[in-house]
C-alpha cells in the first residue's frame, strides 16, 4: 500500500519529467534533462530548505549571545543554564529544529535514486504518463562523451559533491555549550546539534564520495548539483543578512 502511494506521488512523477525534459532538450541529452530535473525538484523543496537554512542562522547568529552569557556567568553554572534557556525561549530557536525539514527531503531523494537506479538502463516505458512520448532508447553518454556515461559511476562527480558537501556542513557549523550546561535541558540539543555538525562536516563528505563512486553517474550529478544549490542558497541567505546589519550599523553611526 505505502509503496503504491510512494510510486503514484514521487517515483512515477519524477520518472516522467526526467523522460518530459529528455524528449524536448536539444539532441536529447540526458545530462541536461538531469539538471533540469534538478532544478525543478529544488524549487519544490525550497520552502522546506529555506526553514532548515533560517533555524540553522538562527543557531549561528545566536553564538555570540551565548558567549557573551559565557563570560559574564562563568562561575555561576546553574545561573548560565538558566539564562541560556531564556535566550533560546525569547529568541524562539530550537537547535534541533533545522533537522525536520531535511528528514522530509529523504523521501525525494530515494525516489530519485530508484528512478536513475532503474530508469536510466530501462526499455520499459510502461509507467509513463499518456501525454508523455516514448524515447524509444535512453543515451546515457553527457554531451556525447563516454566517460560521462551516467550509467556508470563518475569519480569526478563524486568528488565535486563531497566537496560541496564539506562547503555546505562547514558554513552551519556551531559551538558546543560550555561543560557547566550541556546536561540541562535545552542545551542538551545544542550539545548534540554541534556535535553532530562536527561530525557530520568531515564524516558527510567522506561518505559521500564513498557512496558516489558506486552509485550511477546520473543520481552523482543530481546529488553534486543538488548540494551546489543549497550551497548558494544557504551563501545569499548568509550574505544577505550580513548586508543588512551594515546598513543597518552605517545608518547609527550617522544619526
Amino acid at each position: 500500500m505505502l509503496g503504491q502511494i510512494f510510486n503514484t506521488v514521487l517515483y512515477q512523477p519524477i520518472y516522467n519529467l526526467l523522460i518530459f525534459f529528455y524528449n524536448i532538450v536539444p539532441g536529447h541529452d540526458i545530462g541536461v534533462a538531469i539538471i533540469l530535473l534538478t532544478i525543478v525538484i529544488k524549487l519544490i523543496l525550497y520552502p522546506l530548505s529555506l526553514k532548515s537554512i533560517k533555524a540553522q542562522k538562527a543557531m549561528k547568529e545566536l553564538q555570540p549571545k551565548i558567549q557573551e552569557l559565557q563570560k559574564k556567568y562563568k562561575d555561576k553554572k546553574e545561573e548560565l543554564a538558566r539564562k541560556t534557556m531564556e535566550l533560546y525561549k525569547q529568541e524562539k530557536v530550537s537547535p534541533m529544529s533545522g533537522c525536520l525539514p531535511l528528514l522530509l527531503q529523504l523521501p525525494f531523494l530515494i525516489a530519485v535514486y530508484q528512478v536513475f537506479r532503474a530508469g536510466l538502463n530501462s526499455a520499459d516505458f510502461s509507467l509513463l504518463y499518456p501525454f508523455v512520448q516514448n524515447p524509444g532508447t535512453i543515451e546515457t553518454r553527457m554531451f556525447g562523451l563516454e566517460f560521462l556515461n551516467l550509467a556508470n559511476p563518475i569519480w569526478l562527480f563524486a568528488v565535486v559533491a563531497g566537496l560541496a558537501q564539506f562547503w555546505q556542513t562547514k558554513m552551519l557549523s556551531t559551538q558546543q555549550p560550555p561543560v557547566g550546561i550541556a546536561d540541562k535541558t535545552g542545551a542538551k540539543d545544542e550539545n548534540v546539534a554541534a556535535i553532530m555538525n562536527k561530525q557530520m562536516q568531515y564524516m558527510m563528505p567522506a561518505v559521500t564520495v564513498i557512496i558516489g563512486l558506486s552509485l550511477p553517474g546520473g543520481l552523482t550529478l543530481y546529488w553534486m548539483l543538488s548540494t551546489l544549490l543549497m550551497v548558494a542558497q544557504q551563501y545569499y541567505s548568509f550574505n544577505k543578512k550580513e548586508k543588512s546589519v551594515i546598513i543597518k550599523d552605517e545608518g547609527n553611526t550617522h544619526n
